[in-house]
């Protein structure tokens, strides 16, 4: 095994985390393409786990702390890393040590960039990025959100240890039509391929529907909303991983809209 950078020939199985073999991914869009087009200058990092036959069993990406869902200063951010588990596809590459060869490996570069310190987000669920894994590898909470935690390393004894960014105000329950709000960057899938279902429910009511959008990588909507990436059926976050199904989704839309009625 060897961990590798992101080059082209691997650009559209990284846009699919590994999972062009999911006909669910394939709802996901051209969101994260896009994301990466327009990150791609900004500092992010991505690195690839490959065996020796050339197979690509798993990835980590990364970026500088003002492009992600914390505050902080001087800091790297791990947006997720994966591990292909399935039995599909490619097969089950855990187990092996590729997670923490990815992460050692994304450590040394933060650390070859001069920044002070590396910060991840993890679940305290037995679930996909496990705060506790990222314990076992000498990552300390800073920050608590819900079932979220913020995990932190310092390369330097100045950093300072990031935050979550505090939500200001979230979407109105809709007056006369029902409020659908939507707050995208791009980076994940399983956010993109709900995005993608509630297009397709807010589509089917559209006469009942007050749909808007924003870009939660402008500084604009940060600093108005404190929201980086959401999903809100009049003013209620839809929880976006796993991915809701489509009907799960217009059946929440219907319900609202009913209620309206």
């Amino acid at each position: 095994m060897r961990i590798i950078d992101l080059s082209p020939e691997f650009e559209n199985l990284y846009f699919c985390c590994l999972e062009d073999w999911s006909q669910e991914m394939a709802e996901a869009g051209e969101h994260k393409k896009k994301w990466f087009d327009q990150m791609k200058d900004k500092g992010l990092r991505v690195k690839l786990a490959q065996t020796e036959s050339g197979e690509i069993g798993g990835m980590i990406q990364y970026i500088p702390v003002e492009h992600s869902m914390f505050d902080g200063k001087d800091l790297y951010v791990i947006l997720c890393i994966w591990v292909h588990g399935h039995k599909k596809g490619r097969g089950n590459f855990q187990k092996k040590g590729m997670g923490k060869s990815l992460l050692s490996a994304a450590e040394e570069d933060c650390a070859n960039l001069g920044v002070k310190g590396l910060a991840a987000w993890g679940l305290i669920l037995p679930f996909f990025m496990r705060a506790s894994w990222f314990k076992k590898h000498g990552y300390k909470t800073v920050d608590k959100k819900g079932m979220l935690r913020l995990l932190f390393k310092k390369f330097d004894d100045s950093a300072l240890p990031p935050k979550f960014i505090k939500p200001i105000k979230k979407p109105e329950i809709g007056k006369e039509k029902v409020n659908v709000t939507i707050f995208k960057n791009g980076w994940c899938p399983a956010f993109n391929i709900c995005h993608e279902r509630v297009l397709r429910a807010v589509n089917d009511y559209s006469d009942k529907v007050e749909f808007t959008e924003y870009d939660g990588l402008e500084k604009g909507t940060v600093q108005e909303w404190g929201i980086t990436e959401g999903i809100f059926i009049d003013g209620k976050e839809l929880r976006t991983g796993p991915p809701a199904s489509y009907e799960k989704i217009r059946r929440k839309i219907e319900k609202r809209v009913k209620k309206k009625n």
